[in-house]
């Protein structure tokens, strides 16, 4: 653990354009390409994320469970699939927080950006990109993650030489 103060972080409304350099947001928008199937009966909401499963890997669906985080809250590591994609999409309609920071070297606190999500938006954090694991937020809050099955190590954390804190959000 970190003996230097935290630095405060801002957190930010997640958008497509400023999400963009992190990977996908997941949501069903008029931005999106969506057209009417099943005899019109049904909004398809069409390619939303690239799933990159890497060499050797193979797609698979996995649901997690997250333990809902109090705020303040202080941001002490990141970690990165560096084979594959990894997409969250929630499944209770509860807010989560969404801690990112460019793929490359290991992030340092000046580096990541926090979003607030809504419950009806998914994110697909891009091959390499750092981010914090799972920040649900009121309530125990399950995911639909779609992510890599496959030989090798994708799976790299890292502390952070300083530490950020997220505030309380304001209601």
């Amino acid at each position: 653990m970190s003996a230097q103060t935290p630095l405060t972080l801002k957190v930010e409304t997640l958008t497509r354009e400023a999400f963009a350099p992190f990977g996908e947001v997941i949501e069903a928008s008029d931005a999106a390409q969506h057209f009417t199937i099943n005899a019109g009966n049904t909004e398809r909401y069409h390619d939303l994320a690239r799933i990159e499963p890497g060499a050797d890997g193979r797609v698979i669906v996995s649901i997690f469970r997250g333990q809902p985080r109090t705020l303040p809250f202080t941001v002490q590591m990141m970690e990165r699939h560096p084979k594959a994609s990894q997409a969250f999409i929630p499944m209770s309609g509860k807010p989560y927080l969404v801690v990112v920071a460019p793929a490359g070297e290991p992030p340092k606190v000046e580096d990541l950006k926090v979003f607030l999500a809504r419950g009806d938006q998914g994110v697909n954090y891009a091959t390499g990109v750092w981010h914090h694991p799972l920040l649900a937020l009121e309530a125990v809050c399950d995911f639909l993650v779609v992510d890599r099955s496959g030989p090798g190590h994708n799976c790299d954390e890292v502390q952070l030489d300083t530490p950020g804190l997220i505030p309380a959000l304001r209601s």
